[in-house]
C-alpha cells in the first residue's frame, strides 16, 4: 500500500502507522482521514497482523484537524468532514485487534479524538493532550464529546472540553486518560514491547475480549455479562483454545496460529 499522508511498516505481527505531515503537525485533513480509514480496513482483514500501533512524525502525534482546510467550510461540508472523521474513528475503535496510540507530542482536538478511538494510550512525558475546539468557537467533530466522558467521567470531560485546557501527559495519566507515561526515547520501544506481549496471546481470544468489553460497556451489568457468556462459548469453537489448554497441561508455550 502506498500513501501520501501516512506511512505503514510491519514487523512480525505488529503494524506501525505513522501520521506523516510534520510541517503541519500531522493535522488531519480529509485525505489523511481517508487514508487512515483505508489502512485500518485493510489491516483489519490481515490475519498476519495482531496489534496495530499509531504514532506521529515529528513533534506532534496529531495537533488537530486541519484548521486552514476548514476555514471556508459550509455547514454541509462540515457535516461531510465530521462524518468522515467518525467513520475513520469507528474503524479504529472497532478493529478486530488491539490498537495502541503512541502519543509522541501534541495530541490536540482531532489528534486526541484519534487517540481516544484506540484501545490503549502510551504517552511521551513531553506530550500535551486536550480538546481546545472551544477556542475556535467550535466543538469536537470526531467523537470527543462521546468517548472522553466514557473514559474519564462526565464531569472531568466537561471541564476539559469547556475550558479547552491542554494537559501534561503526567496529569492525563492521573485522571485515567493515558495508560502510562514514558521518556520520549522509550516511547516506541514501550509500545512495541506491549504490542509483542499482546501478540503472543491467542488472537481470537483478544478479538472476542475486545468485542465483549466494547459492546458491554454501555449496557447494564446483566446484559454485559450475557455478551461475555456468548463470547466465552464462541471461544470454545476455535482450534485456538484447544492449543492453549493443551499447551498449559503440557507446561509449554502455546503456538497460536493466526485466526
Amino acid at each position: 500500500m502506498s500513501f501520501k499522508n501516512i506511512t505503514l511498516k510491519q514487523e512480525r505481527a505488529t503494524a506501525l502507522i505513522t501520521c506523516n505531515r510534520p510541517r503541519v503537525l500531522n493535522a488531519l485533513n480529509a485525505d489523511t482521514l481517508s487514508e487512515l480509514y483505508e489502512v485500518f480496513t485493510t489491516l483489519n482483514d490481515d490475519k498476519g497482523v495482531r496489534v496495530i500501533i499509531i504514532t506521529g512524525n515529528g513533534k506532534a502525534f496529531v495537533a488537530g484537524a486541519d484548521i486552514a482546510a476548514m476555514q471556508q467550510y459550509t455547514p454541509d461540508e462540515a457535516r461531510r468532514f465530521s462524518q468522515l472523521g467518525h467513520k475513520t474513528m469507528d474503524a479504529i475503535q472497532h478493529a478486530g485487534k488491539p490498537v495502541i496510540a503512541a502519543v509522541n507530542g501534541y495530541a490536540l482536538g482531532g489528534g486526541l479524538e484519534l487517540a481516544l478511538a484506540c484501545d490503549i494510550i502510551i504517552a511521551s512525558d513531553k506530550a500535551m493532550l486536550g480538546l481546545p475546539e472551544v477556542n475556535l468557537g467550535l466543538i469536537q467533530g470526531f467523537g470527543g464529546t462521546q468517548r472522553l466522558p466514557r473514559l474519564i467521567g462526565k464531569a472531568r470531560a466537561k471541564e476539559l472540553i469547556f475550558t479547552g485546557e491542554a494537559l501534561t501527559a503526567a496529569r492525563a495519566c492521573e485522571i485515567g486518560l493515558v495508560n502510562r507515561v514514558v521518556p520520549p526515547d522509550h516511547l516506541l520501544t514501550e509500545a512495541e514491547a506491549l504490542a509483542h506481549k499482546i501478540g503472543e496471546k491467542g488472537p481470537g481470544a483478544i478479538r472476542l475480549a475486545k468485542r465483549a468489553i466494547d459492546r458491554g460497556y454501555n449496557e447494564n451489568l446483566s446484559e454485559g455479562c450475557a455478551l461475555e457468556i456468548d463470547a466465552f462459548v464462541e471461544s470454545f469453537t476455535t482450534e485456538e483454545h484447544e492449543e492453549g489448554i493443551k499447551a498449559f497441561l503440557e507446561k509449554r508455550t502455546p503456538l497460536f496460529s493466526d485466526y
